[in-house]
């Protein structure tokens, strides 16, 4: 098969991490007869350097162009710090979500039997814990308006809003997502006090008709991130809003032990996105010592979702899970008194398991 991705490392630790990732993608690629075309462009705060705008027209014509894109991550302190800035690094991600019309970021939460440990949970509460989070990309208070400051700059407001169809594309995905799994659905709302969780839970309610099969539930958004914590093995697929997922899939992120673990892939109606759920990590950028893993088994998503290659992304996660049991892994994840590895070590140890 033809494989043929844009790559956008992006700011902070994207460039060293997304480096690993696209030479897992080339091993993987020679070992099954792929060949590999792809195009680095730039995006977030780099591009604001470069060029003034944190995505390009000229990054938004090869992602249009592309088959899948291998994104890295945005941000940088000194936009962090400056609440006068006009443009910002994740406004790239945003338009970058806009514009392909990526509607749906579908994180899977999955524990890693060696790293139990290293969750901030107990061992028999993480352990199996297997659930997906699929999150609502382009509605919601991120993308509401209006949306800004009043003349003297006392007031701010953001608003949220959903239409019928935006809910409804959303679900129907998810609950396609619940059929191949476990199937149960669990649509988190604020239905008690939002207008716009009230439509979302009518129009989850009409979606699920059409899927007895699948087991709906129906939960608040505070009483989700308890449970999330108390029980994560209860749940099996999770669907909700821009805001409310953002914060829960981070919140997920830490059952497993490390963000630097967890991949994720932002689907809809153009190209799809392949990147690791954490940030740019600035305070790293350039030490060798991020962890690469996230973004690796993004590119396993790539060659699953994108590309429906299986084998490929299945020898890419047995890779990674292998690195785990050898201790091959960089500073967050050690184990006890192991020896830490680099990231572009931990690179080198994956390519060579794949060949």
């Amino acid at each position: 098969m033809n494989l043929n991705i844009a790559v956008l490392p992006g700011d902070g630790i994207g460039p060293e991490i997304v480096k690993v990732a696209l030479d897992v993608t080339k091993a993987v690629c020679c070992k099954f007869g792929h060949k590999l075309t792809y195009e680095t462009a730039l995006v977030g705060a780099c591009a604001i350097d470069a060029v003034g705008s944190p995505y390009p027209d000229e990054t938004h014509d090869l992602c249009m162009r592309s088959d899948a894109v291998l994104f890295g991550a945005v941000g940088d302190p000194k936009f962090d710090n400056n609440p006068a800035a006009k443009v910002r690094p994740e406004q790239g991600l945003l338009a970058m979500r806009k514009k392909l019309g990526l509607f749906a970021n579908i994180r899977p939460v999955t524990t890693f039997p060696s790293l139990l440990h290293k969750s901030p949970l107990k061992a028999e509460l993480v352990e199996g814990a297997d659930f997906m989070c699929i999150r609502e990309l382009t509605g919601g208070l991120y993308f509401g308006r209006p949306q800004g400051r009043s003349e003297d700059g006392s007031v701010a407001y953001d608003t949220c809003v959903y239409s019928k169809e935006e809910v409804e594309r959303i679900l129907e995905l998810a609950y396609t997502y619940a059929m191949k799994r476990r199937k149960k659905l669990t649509v988190v709302d604020k239905a008690n006090v939002l207008a716009t969780s009230r439509l979302w839970r009518e129009v989850a309610q009409v979606v699920a008709a059409k899927y007895p099969q699948v087991e709906t539930e129906y939960m608040f958004v505070d009483n989700a991130a308890m449970q999330m914590i108390q029980n994560p093995k209860r749940f099996d697929v999770i669907v909700t809003e821009n805001m409310f997922g953002d914060i829960l899939t981070d919140e997920g992120s830490v059952i497993t032990g490390s963000m630097g673990l967890l991949a994720s892939a932002s689907v809809g109606e153009h190209t799809s996105v392949f990147e690791p759920i954490h940030g740019s990590y600035p305070q790293a950028a350039g030490k060798n010592i991020a962890n690469p893993l996230a973004t690796v088994l993004s590119a396993a998503m790539m060659f699953e979702y994108a590309f429906g290659l299986k084998d490929e992304g299945a020898l890419i996660r047995e890779a990674v899970e292998a690195s785990m049991k050898e201790g091959v892994v960089t500073e967050d994840i050690v184990i006890g008194n192991g020896k830490a590895y680099k990231t572009n070590e931990v690179g080198e140890w994956l390519v060579g398991y794949i060949d």
